[in-house]
């Protein structure tokens, strides 16, 4: 089988060794979306990629790939559904998802110069990409030097959710589902590290939100990042389209088998 890699950084620790498990028996092409030639001009395309990039310029080299027939995963649809934070709020609502309400402002400046708010709050970039806009703001204070940093960045805010200050990141790669506990990205003791968690330890109902919200999204690989209310019941606050899944045992072994069972299929 021919498997191709839509990303920049094939390095990735689960590409790396998800790449060595397919090389003896299979061939593995990287496409790095900043340089790789049209699609039409770049011969036969492969039995499935996987698109690990999700940068513009990835997503219209996978829509372009699947233009030729190709199977991509995740789908070139599924993973810009997922880069903006407006749309995946509403897509999930609209599905019955327990999604953090969501609003959104065109820049942080036009937030600031609105109606007054409740802190706290979480503010956002509305376009999810890498080393982008993640801030919890305490006050009206912290809010106007925020804007005074990142004016014309457009933003969603959803209100703060009281919890234990630990994000449970859950990611699933085909049927497969995977989790750990991490600090969240606003707490004042920083990310620190990632903590394996077993399924078995999970809420009652957690492993199967995580599967509804890889349908309601149509994504293959993915991860949700759920915040624990206690009685409140569960608060997913992300979607991502191909996540890291760094450090998980048997990750990698789940993209090979995901990715074969899928190039498998397009001979079928």
């Amino acid at each position: 089988m021919r498997i191709g890699l839509i990303t920049s950084d094939p390095g990735h620790p689960l590409l790396a060794a998800t790449t060595a498990l397919l090389a003896d028996e299979h061939t593995v092409l990287t496409l790095d979306p900043r340089t790789a030639p049209a699609p039409e001009q770049s011969g036969p395309v492969a039995d499935v990629y996987l698109l690990k990039a999700r940068t513009p310029q990835a997503i219209s080299l996978a829509r372009a790939l699947e233009e030729r027939g190709a199977r991509v995963l995740n789908s070139a649809a599924a993973t810009e559904l997922c880069q903006d934070r407006t749309v995946m709020a509403e897509h999930a609502r609209r599905a019955g998802l327990p999604f953090a309400a969501t609003r959104t402002y065109p820049t942080l400046a036009r937030l600031v110069e609105g109606p007054g708010f409740r802190c706290p709050l979480v503010v956002k970039s509305r376009h999810s990409r890498k080393h982008d806009l993640v801030a919890r703001v305490d006050d009206n204070a912290g809010l106007r030097a925020l804007a005074a940093a990142h004016p014309h960045e457009p933003v969603v805010v959803q209100q703060f959710a009281p919890n234990d200050g630990w994000d449970r990141k859950l990611w699933a790669i085909g049927g497969r589902i995977f989790a750990a506990l991490r600090r969240s990205e606003l707490s004042p003791e920083g990310r620190g590290p990632t903590l394996p968690v077993s399924l078995d330890s999970l809420p009652p109902g957690w492993a199967s939100l995580v599967r509804q919200a890889g349908e309601v999204f149509a994504l293959d690989v993915y991860g949700v990042d759920i915040l624990d209310r206690g009685p409140d019941g569960p608060l997913i606050v992300d979607v991502n389209a191909f996540p890291g899944v760094r450090a998980q045992p048997g990750a990698p072994q789940a993209l090979a088998a995901l990715a074969l069972s899928n190039a498998g299929a397009r001979h079928m």
